[in-house]
């Protein structure tokens, strides 16, 4: 059976740029819709985060207005409950064999710009899984998890990928675009990817080479069914 990492925001906020503390965490379906088609495709799947710690899921991502209508936001909150007990005990990051999984996938949510994003573990994870060839899809603002990544020589291992993530114009229609220390779309730009973007809000995914990104939540399910076809040819 084929394995595949899930590594989650172990963050309850993001600090924003007076120093207040904004509520956040993981995406509901961000998390919720690729972990549904993995399982439904016949993968094993665990969860890790810092620490162990047992991440928070995002209250807005619960709404019916962010799910599309209280139906959907009902069918997201009752998948989340139904994994609740994987997702209360993870596994502890700086304890995980990259070697036991074959694919690893990072949900987005505001909660990696607070830890992923400068959490060594994570960006030697995602080194390491990078040159091993292994599939690594990111979504939303968990891109923000590759800025930690390094090489030896201080080199950032994504530069001069084509890849994409939550994007300046959907951080301001969101609101929080002028109330961040930084933004995702600048920081990729600034290190060298080749950042493309759709238009706010669509459905919108980049593969180049093993690495597989999705622009925002509406792309959760379009990356894990790209993501379940690559793996059902390896």
């Amino acid at each position: 059976m084929t394995s595949i990492l899930f590594v989650v925001s172990g963050a309850d906020h993001w600090t924003l740029a007076d120093g207040t503390a904004h509520p956040t965490g993981f995406w509901a379906e961000e998390l919720a819709a690729p972990h549904r088609i993995l399982r439904e495709a016949g993968h094993d799947i665990t969860f890790a985060t810092p620490g162990g710690v047992t991440p928070t899921v995002d209250a807005g991502s619960l709404t019916a207005e962010a799910n599309g209508g209280q139906d959907r936001a009902d069918e997201t909150g009752a998948y989340l409950k139904s994994v609740s007990g994987e997702l209360e005990h993870p596994a502890k990051l700086e304890e995980v064999d990259l070697d036991r999984f074959d694919a690893v996938l990072y949900p987005g949510g505001h909660g990696p710009m607070e830890d992923l994003a400068v959490d060594e573990t994570s960006g030697r994870l995602l080194t390491d899984a990078l040159d091993s060839g292994k599939p690594v899809a990111v979504l939303c603002h968990a891109p923000a998890a590759l800025l930690a990544a390094r090489r030896e020589d201080g080199s950032w291992p994504f530069a001069g990928y084509r890849l994409t993530g939550f994007s300046n114009a959907e951080e301001n229609a969101v609101g929080l675009a002028d109330k961040a220390p930084w933004l995702l779309e600048d920081r990729l730009v600034e290190l060298g990817a080749d950042y493309v973007a759709a238009d706010p809000f669509t459905t919108h995914t980049v593969t180049d080479r093993n690495l597989y990104t999705g622009q925002n939540p509406a792309s959760s399910e379009r990356l894990a069914r790209e993501l379940v076809s690559v793996l059902s040819r390896d």
